[in-house]
Protein backbone atom coordinates (compact mmCIF):
# COMPACT_ATOMS: atom_id res chain seq x y z
CA UNK A 1 0.00 0.00 0.00
CA UNK A 2 2.86 2.46 1.00
CA UNK A 3 4.61 1.81 -2.64
CA UNK A 4 1.25 2.21 -4.16
CA UNK A 5 0.80 5.79 -2.39
CA UNK A 6 4.40 6.64 -3.62
CA UNK A 7 4.27 5.77 -7.05
CA UNK A 8 0.36 7.74 -7.45
CA UNK A 9 2.19 10.71 -5.61
CA UNK A 10 5.17 10.74 -8.20
CA UNK A 11 2.79 10.01 -10.74
CA UNK A 12 0.57 12.91 -9.73
CA UNK A 13 3.57 15.41 -9.59
CA UNK A 14 5.26 14.46 -12.97
CA UNK A 15 1.55 15.13 -14.80
CA UNK A 16 0.97 18.35 -13.23
CA UNK A 17 4.74 19.53 -13.67
CA UNK A 18 4.46 18.98 -17.15
CA UNK A 19 1.23 20.11 -17.50
CA UNK A 20 1.49 23.29 -15.86
CA UNK A 21 4.98 23.91 -18.32
CA UNK A 22 2.92 23.21 -21.66
CA UNK A 23 0.48 25.16 -20.88
CA UNK A 24 2.72 27.68 -19.73
CA UNK A 25 4.64 27.45 -22.90
CA UNK A 26 1.37 27.61 -24.85
CA UNK A 27 0.25 30.60 -23.68
CA UNK A 28 3.80 32.21 -23.99
CA UNK A 29 3.84 31.23 -27.56
CA UNK A 30 0.66 32.64 -28.19
CA UNK A 31 1.44 35.93 -26.97
CA UNK A 32 4.98 35.81 -28.93
CA UNK A 33 6.64 36.55 -25.61
CA UNK A 34 8.68 32.93 -25.33
CA UNK A 35 11.83 33.40 -24.11
CA UNK A 36 12.56 30.03 -22.36
CA UNK A 37 12.50 26.30 -23.83
CA UNK A 38 11.34 23.11 -22.50
CA UNK A 39 13.66 20.13 -23.10
CA UNK A 40 12.54 16.22 -22.51
CA UNK A 41 15.79 14.38 -21.53
CA UNK A 42 16.32 10.32 -21.47
CA UNK A 43 19.35 9.05 -19.66
CA UNK A 44 20.57 5.60 -18.77
CA UNK A 45 23.59 5.38 -16.69
CA UNK A 46 25.71 2.93 -13.78
CA UNK A 47 26.16 3.95 -10.55
CA UNK A 48 29.40 3.58 -9.04
CA UNK A 49 30.04 3.91 -4.84
CA UNK A 50 28.61 2.57 -1.87
CA UNK A 51 27.16 2.48 1.78
CA UNK A 52 29.62 3.98 3.78
CA UNK A 53 29.69 6.04 7.40
CA UNK A 54 31.44 9.05 7.19
CA UNK A 55 34.18 9.02 9.26
CA UNK A 56 35.07 5.49 8.70
CA UNK A 57 34.37 4.40 12.69
CA UNK A 58 37.70 2.87 14.88
CA UNK A 59 35.43 -0.11 14.62
CA UNK A 60 36.08 -0.67 11.38
CA UNK A 61 40.06 -1.62 11.17
CA UNK A 62 40.25 -2.41 7.70
CA UNK A 63 38.49 -2.97 3.80
CA UNK A 64 39.93 -6.51 2.40
CA UNK A 65 37.54 -6.45 -0.56
CA UNK A 66 34.75 -4.09 -2.52
CA UNK A 67 32.97 -4.85 -5.29
CA UNK A 68 30.35 -1.84 -5.86
CA UNK A 69 28.62 -4.12 -7.96
CA UNK A 70 26.53 -3.32 -11.66
CA UNK A 71 23.79 -0.81 -10.49
CA UNK A 72 21.34 0.46 -13.52
CA UNK A 73 19.87 3.75 -13.23
CA UNK A 74 17.58 4.94 -15.91
CA UNK A 75 15.83 8.72 -15.87
CA UNK A 76 13.20 10.67 -17.86
CA UNK A 77 13.55 14.53 -16.88
CA UNK A 78 12.54 17.94 -18.43
CA UNK A 79 14.43 20.93 -17.89
CA UNK A 80 13.28 24.27 -18.41
CA UNK A 81 15.67 27.21 -19.86
CA UNK A 82 15.23 30.66 -18.90
CA UNK A 83 16.13 31.72 -22.27
CA UNK A 84 17.01 30.41 -25.57
CA UNK A 85 20.71 31.56 -25.12
CA UNK A 86 23.90 29.75 -25.55
CA UNK A 87 24.53 30.71 -21.64
CA UNK A 88 21.28 30.42 -19.87
CA UNK A 89 19.89 29.20 -15.72
CA UNK A 90 16.78 26.97 -15.48
CA UNK A 91 15.48 24.03 -13.46
CA UNK A 92 15.19 20.11 -14.05
CA UNK A 93 12.94 17.66 -12.17
CA UNK A 94 12.13 14.37 -13.38
CA UNK A 95 11.98 10.11 -12.16
CA UNK A 96 14.91 8.11 -11.90
CA UNK A 97 14.40 4.36 -11.44
CA UNK A 98 18.12 3.53 -10.20
CA UNK A 99 19.99 0.02 -7.74
CA UNK A 100 22.36 1.36 -5.58
CA UNK A 101 24.58 -1.68 -3.91
CA UNK A 102 27.77 -3.12 -3.15
CA UNK A 103 29.28 -6.00 -1.61
CA UNK A 104 32.28 -5.47 1.08
CA UNK A 105 34.31 -7.56 3.23
CA UNK A 106 36.13 -5.68 6.23
CA UNK A 107 38.13 -6.48 9.75
CA UNK A 108 36.34 -5.07 12.55
CA UNK A 109 37.26 -4.97 16.14
CA UNK A 110 34.18 -4.61 18.85
CA UNK A 111 31.54 -4.01 16.29
CA UNK A 112 28.07 -4.01 17.71
CA UNK A 113 26.46 -7.17 15.98
CA UNK A 114 23.26 -9.24 15.38
CA UNK A 115 23.47 -12.71 13.98
CA UNK A 116 21.22 -15.16 13.38
CA UNK A 117 21.64 -18.72 14.99
CA UNK A 118 21.80 -22.32 13.73
CA UNK A 119 18.00 -22.54 15.09
CA UNK A 120 16.60 -19.29 13.80
CA UNK A 121 17.54 -17.50 17.53
CA UNK A 122 19.69 -14.27 17.27
CA UNK A 123 22.20 -13.10 19.54
CA UNK A 124 23.43 -9.76 19.60
CA UNK A 125 26.75 -8.36 20.72
CA UNK A 126 30.19 -6.89 20.06
CA UNK A 127 31.79 -9.13 17.01
CA UNK A 128 35.63 -9.05 16.26
CA UNK A 129 36.82 -10.15 13.36
CA UNK A 130 35.41 -10.64 9.61
CA UNK A 131 32.27 -9.27 8.29
CA UNK A 132 31.22 -9.84 5.05
CA UNK A 133 28.54 -7.08 3.71
CA UNK A 134 25.78 -7.51 1.09
CA UNK A 135 23.67 -4.39 -0.36
CA UNK A 136 21.39 -4.62 -3.13
CA UNK A 137 18.84 -1.68 -3.11
CA UNK A 138 16.56 -0.55 -5.90
CA UNK A 139 15.19 3.58 -5.85
CA UNK A 140 12.65 5.63 -7.08
CA UNK A 141 14.61 8.31 -7.57
CA UNK A 142 13.23 12.66 -7.78
CA UNK A 143 16.23 14.57 -8.27
CA UNK A 144 15.56 18.97 -7.93
CA UNK A 145 18.03 20.69 -10.07
CA UNK A 146 19.05 24.32 -10.84
CA UNK A 147 21.05 24.32 -13.88
CA UNK A 148 23.59 26.89 -15.40
CA UNK A 149 24.32 26.27 -18.96
CA UNK A 150 27.77 27.75 -20.02
CA UNK A 151 27.57 26.99 -23.47
CA UNK A 152 26.47 24.55 -26.68
CA UNK A 153 28.57 22.06 -24.95
CA UNK A 154 29.12 22.43 -21.37
CA UNK A 155 26.04 22.76 -18.19
CA UNK A 156 26.52 22.08 -14.49
CA UNK A 157 23.79 21.55 -11.99
CA UNK A 158 23.15 21.36 -8.30
CA UNK A 159 20.35 20.65 -5.92
CA UNK A 160 18.90 17.74 -3.69
CA UNK A 161 17.46 13.96 -4.89
CA UNK A 162 14.33 12.63 -2.60
CA UNK A 163 14.35 8.54 -3.15
CA UNK A 164 11.89 6.16 -1.93
CA UNK A 165 13.25 2.87 -1.26
CA UNK A 166 11.19 -0.09 -3.48
CA UNK A 167 13.47 -3.25 -2.89
CA UNK A 168 15.97 -4.33 -0.62
CA UNK A 169 19.06 -5.73 1.01
CA UNK A 170 21.31 -5.55 3.95
CA UNK A 171 22.68 -8.91 4.88
CA UNK A 172 25.79 -10.68 5.39
CA UNK A 173 27.85 -13.07 7.37
CA UNK A 174 31.02 -12.87 9.87
CA UNK A 175 33.34 -15.23 9.97
CA UNK A 176 37.13 -16.05 11.41
CA UNK A 177 36.58 -14.34 14.58
CA UNK A 178 34.41 -14.44 18.17
CA UNK A 179 31.48 -12.87 19.38
CA UNK A 180 30.95 -11.11 23.37
CA UNK A 181 27.58 -11.48 24.10
CA UNK A 182 25.45 -8.70 25.41
CA UNK A 183 28.66 -6.57 25.99
CA UNK A 184 32.34 -6.23 25.29
CA UNK A 185 33.19 -8.54 28.79
CA UNK A 186 30.37 -11.18 27.80
CA UNK A 187 30.41 -14.62 27.12
CA UNK A 188 32.41 -15.61 23.93
CA UNK A 189 31.27 -17.65 21.27
CA UNK A 190 34.15 -18.21 18.75
CA UNK A 191 33.75 -18.72 14.91
CA UNK A 192 36.96 -20.29 13.03
CA UNK A 193 37.85 -22.89 11.09
CA UNK A 194 35.59 -21.83 8.07
CA UNK A 195 32.48 -21.38 10.36
CA UNK A 196 30.07 -18.51 9.76
CA UNK A 197 26.90 -16.79 11.02
CA UNK A 198 24.90 -14.95 9.44
CA UNK A 199 22.48 -11.65 9.56
CA UNK A 200 20.51 -9.34 7.90
CA UNK A 201 19.23 -5.83 8.32
CA UNK A 202 17.16 -5.69 5.28
CA UNK A 203 13.51 -4.63 7.64
CA UNK A 204 15.32 -2.01 9.28
CA UNK A 205 16.11 0.07 5.92
CA UNK A 206 14.62 3.25 5.72
CA UNK A 207 11.97 4.17 3.46
CA UNK A 208 12.63 7.21 2.68
CA UNK A 209 16.46 9.17 1.94
CA UNK A 210 17.10 12.11 0.70
CA UNK A 211 20.44 14.00 -0.32
CA UNK A 212 22.57 16.35 -2.20
CA UNK A 213 23.45 16.19 -6.04
CA UNK A 214 26.30 17.77 -8.26
CA UNK A 215 26.57 16.86 -11.93
CA UNK A 216 27.84 18.40 -15.08
CA UNK A 217 27.16 17.32 -18.94
CA UNK A 218 28.54 17.92 -22.05
CA UNK A 219 26.61 17.90 -25.16
CA UNK A 220 28.62 15.16 -28.02
CA UNK A 221 25.83 16.72 -30.02
CA UNK A 222 22.22 18.41 -30.13
CA UNK A 223 20.86 15.17 -29.58
CA UNK A 224 23.33 13.21 -27.09
CA UNK A 225 24.92 13.92 -24.41
CA UNK A 226 27.48 12.00 -21.49
CA UNK A 227 26.85 13.65 -18.08
CA UNK A 228 28.25 12.51 -14.34
CA UNK A 229 25.96 13.23 -11.24
CA UNK A 230 27.43 12.78 -7.85
CA UNK A 231 24.97 12.52 -4.84
CA UNK A 232 25.46 12.63 -0.66
CA UNK A 233 23.04 10.80 1.47
CA UNK A 234 22.11 12.98 4.51
CA UNK A 235 20.02 10.65 6.28
CA UNK A 236 20.85 7.29 7.86
CA UNK A 237 19.69 4.24 5.36
CA UNK A 238 18.66 2.83 8.61
CA UNK A 239 15.44 3.40 10.97
CA UNK A 240 15.82 5.97 13.72
CA UNK A 241 15.34 3.11 16.55
CA UNK A 242 17.55 0.33 14.58
CA UNK A 243 20.55 0.72 17.81
CA UNK A 244 22.26 -2.57 16.57
CA UNK A 245 24.70 -0.93 14.03
CA UNK A 246 25.69 2.70 16.13
CA UNK A 247 26.95 4.66 13.10
CA UNK A 248 25.27 6.91 10.39
CA UNK A 249 25.85 4.91 7.08
CA UNK A 250 24.97 7.01 4.20
CA UNK A 251 25.44 6.27 0.24
CA UNK A 252 27.89 7.83 -1.78
CA UNK A 253 27.58 7.39 -5.79
CA UNK A 254 28.95 8.42 -8.93
CA UNK A 255 26.34 8.34 -11.79
CA UNK A 256 28.35 8.10 -15.09
CA UNK A 257 25.98 7.81 -18.28
CA UNK A 258 24.72 9.35 -21.77
CA UNK A 259 21.79 11.22 -22.62
CA UNK A 260 19.12 12.01 -25.18
CA UNK A 261 17.37 15.01 -25.75
CA UNK A 262 14.35 15.63 -27.74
Amino acid sequence: MKYNFYLLFISLFVFLFIGSSFIFAQDLDSEKKETGVIVYQLRAGINIGGFTPIPIPAEIREISSFNPMLNISLEGNITYLFKQTPSSWGIRTGIKLENKGMKANSMVKNYRMEIIGGEGEKVAGNWTGGVSTHIANSYITIPTLAIFKVNDRWSFSGGTFWSFLMDKNFSGYVFDGYLREGDPTGVKVVFEDGKTASYNFSNDLRHFSYGLQLGTTWQFSKRINVFGDLSFGLNNMFKPDFKTITFTMRPVYLNLGAGYSF
